[in-house]
This record gives structure tokens, C-alpha cells and sequence, in this order.
């Protein structure tokens, strides 16, 4: 396993426990919505909102896109594979489906 594979492993899986965080966190937002848990509850998660949301939008997602491009680059990974790895820092769960399957495709 190369460098740039383990340091894309790692960046996939904490950009996907963000992402997950943050999905966790509106899912907390639509039961308040919905009267089922208190207002409170939400203004208590401002701190967490505000530090999980920066840290994977602002922080992590850019630093995995570097990690992506440098481990296409020293793995010649296909242009499809890039754009499918770039794509899933977007979609809960599918990042760590994708380490996977590109982990597995690109081994060296």
C-alpha cells in the first residue's frame, strides 16, 4: 500500500464520519420541526453544528480533494473513477464504499 493510498483511505473515511455527523445532525433539526424533541436540544448542538459543518466543508472536503487528485496522479486512476471519488465526499455513506472499491481496483 502506497502513501498516497493510506492517505486517501483516511481522509475518505473522516470526510464520511463528518458527513454522517452532519446528516445525524439534521435529522435532530426535522424532528425539532416536528415538535418531537425540544428546541433546546437544537440550540445546545450550535457549538457541534458549527465546528463539525466548518470542519468537513471548509477543512476536510478540500483536503480530500488534494488527497483524491494526488492518489489519481501516483495511482493512474481512470478520469470516471476520479470524478466518482470526488463526488461521493457528497453523499452520506457512499465515501466509504468508494475507499473500497478503489482501494481494491488500484492496489498495488
Amino acid at each position: 500500500m502506497t502513501a498516497a493510498q493510506r492517505r486517501y483511505q483516511f481522509m475518505s473515511t473522516l470526510t464520511g464520519v463528518t458527513l454522517i455527523l452532519l446528516i445525524a445532525l439534521l435529522a435532530v433539526k426535522g424532528l425539532v420541526d416536528l415538535h418531537w424533541v425540544s428546541l433546546s436540544l437544537w440550540n445546545d448542538l450550535k457549538i457541534p453544528r458549527v465546528i463539525i459543518g466548518m470542519g468537513h466543508g471548509v477543512i476536510l472536503y478540500p483536503i480530500y480533494l488534494i488527497v483524491a487528485f494526488n492518489f489519481a496522479i501516483a495511482s493512474r486512476v481512470k478520469w470516471y473513477d476520479l470524478v466518482a471519488m470526488l463526488l461521493c465526499g457528497f453523499i452520506p455513506g457512499l465515501a466509504f464504499w468508494m475507499k473500497g472499491y478503489i482501494t481494491k481496483k488500484y492496489a498495488r
